[in-house]
């Protein structure tokens, strides 16, 4: 006989998981009785199990795994996890769809989210990257408009290609984002074979306070599938790379990647040719090749997805001495938005949680009580500044950081310009890189053909002409063969 019991949340012990109490009548059951505890908080919890789904990004995968140092970096950085070469730091990485919500089809055409947070032993590090190396905007404001129009019409509440053009077209800085998402890149065959981009501008800082701009890329070789075969992915199997990435670390194919950065000097950003700052620009790596800093491997799955995945939280305001943020407007922006989102979804003291809690010393003294504080809530030291009151056994010292590193933050670029309310124009400069980006499309056979069809296939849903041959001119500013090339698939598909 089994001899396994169950207990309530609180440790009392109930003798069957599978029966109530009931007051019984004539030998059936009857009504249940408010004694029933297990009954109660059964069905309570039930309802309370889901947390609100995050506005996008809902749908991923996840995994933990390990980066290592595979050259020296001490000449451009001081960060702690990057300072010897084969130093190695746990990680926790969540890779996801933008647009989906979470029972959405993995595969469909989407920008792919890359959000890895490295347990450093300075505290946490969180890296919160896309699968392009640009992004649609360059203005924060832009960004709640962004993902509506690529989400549910608010009265159809059905997927709406005519307001997806219709913010394209009127804010056409994106088109360079838009000949990645058409591309074959846009439905990649593989979370194992996809790669990752920094997008932003950051920095890597020393103690002595200089610092290098740098952007970063995680690269692997890269296997993407083609429009009709994500379509059939998506009807018979909607958890396709979900299962892909699961299935290949417990069978021990690990995936890995090699962790690059491009580092720009302060005085190159002042006089290149494009703002530095700007999301939907690369850094051509002509002008700056990619530094090799380190790889790395995922080689665990989650043991439980909600606590692991769902729950973990992650923002680029996360991190250590020798990493900073630049002045790049999106990313300023980010950094308070994705810590106010977490606050929302999983409360005040989300940090805490197994899967947010850093593995090094935390002394937080100014930031505790909240909605669920299960630490010692630093027991009854100061929760003041300026006391003169001595800490208590509560109190962790961060070792061996010096004073002078513990900021992340370098003196803020005086040349970038004064404070103003900025208007973004789109000039021709804004259609070189996307026409650059054609011409690597044009070397691979077929792939300029198969973006015709990629965008035709939504394109041709947008009822007005007038708003498709708007999206036709500005395909045209890149490459009047392009323009040309997606007008004719476009229109043949409407006129069917």
């Amino acid at each position: 006989m089994d001899q396994r019991y169950y207990t309530l949340a609180e440790g009392c012990p109930y003798p069957s998981a599978s029966t109530s109490v009931q007051f019984r009548n004539n030998g059936g059951g009857g009504p249940g009785l408010l004694q029933d505890i297990q009954l109660i908080e059964t069905l309570a919890h039930f309802a309370r199990e889901r947390i609100p789904e995050r506005v996008v990004h809902a749908k991923a995968a996840g995994a933990f795994g390990e980066f290592t140092v595979t050259d020296d970096c001490s000449d451009i950085t001081s960060a702690s996890f990057l300072s010897k070469v084969d130093k190695k730091t746990p990680f926790l990485l969540r890779i996801s769809t933008v647009g989906g919500e979470a029972g959405s089809a993995d595969s469909s055409r989407d920008v792919h989210g890359w959000a890895m947070k490295l347990f450093t032993d300075e505290g946490n590090l969180d890296w919160v990257f896309n699968n392009t190396p640009v992004f649609f905007i360059r203005d924060p404001i832009k960004f709640p408009s962004l993902n509506r129009s690529h989400k549910r019409h608010p009265q159809t509440h059905l997927p709406d290609p005519n307001m997806f053009w219709d913010f394209h077209v009127g804010n056409p800085e994106s088109f360079h984002e838009l000949m990645h998402f058409f591309s074959d890149r846009g439905t990649p065959a593989s979370l194992r074979h996809m790669n990752a981009y920094s997008g932003h501008t950051y920095k890597f800082t020393k103690e002595d306070g200089s610092f290098n701009y740098v952007k970063i890329q995680m690269k692997t070789s890269v296997k993407n599938l083609t429009k009709e075969e994500s379509v059939n992915i998506a009807g018979e199997n909607p958890d396709f790379l979900l299962q892909d990435l699961f299935e290949a670390i417990e069978k021990g194919d690990y995936p890995t990647w090699t962790v690059y950065v491009q580092v720009m000097s302060p005085e190159q950003a002042e006089n290149y040719r494009w703002n530095i700052f700007d999301m939907t620009k690369v850094w051509p790596h002509k002008d700056f090749p990619l530094r090799r800093i380190g790889s790395i491997t995922l080689d665990r799955n989650p043991l439980n997805y909600f606590t692991d995945i769902e729950q973990a939280a992650f923002s680029p305001s996360t991190m250590v001495p020798g990493f900073a943020p630049s002045a790049d407007p999106v990313l300023q922006a980010r950094l308070f938005s994705y810590p106010d989102a977490a606050r929302y979804r999983l409360g005040v003291n989300y940090q805490q949680l197994p899967t947010n809690a850093p593995k090094a010393p935390v002394y937080c003294p100014f930031q505790r009580d909240g909605l669920m504080n299960f630490s010692n809530d630093y027991g009854a030291d100061p929760n003041y500044v300026g006391s003169s009151l001595q800490p208590t056994k509560f109190y962790q010292d961060v070792k061996g950081v010096k004073a002078s590193a513990l900021s992340t933050f370098t003196e803020h670029e005086k040349w970038t310009g004064e404070v103003c309310t900025f208007q973004s124009h789109v000039t021709d400069e804004d259609f070189v890189q996307p026409a650059a980006l054609w011409d690597v499309i044009g070397r691979e056979a077929g792939h300029q053909q198969r973006f015709f069809g990629n965008v035709a296939i939504h394109l041709c849903q947008v009822k007005h002409p007038s708003l498709r041959q708007a999206v036709y001119d500005l395909f045209s500013r890149v490459n009047p063969d392009l323009g040309a090339g997606v007008k004719k698939e476009t229109e043949a598909l409407v006129s069917h």
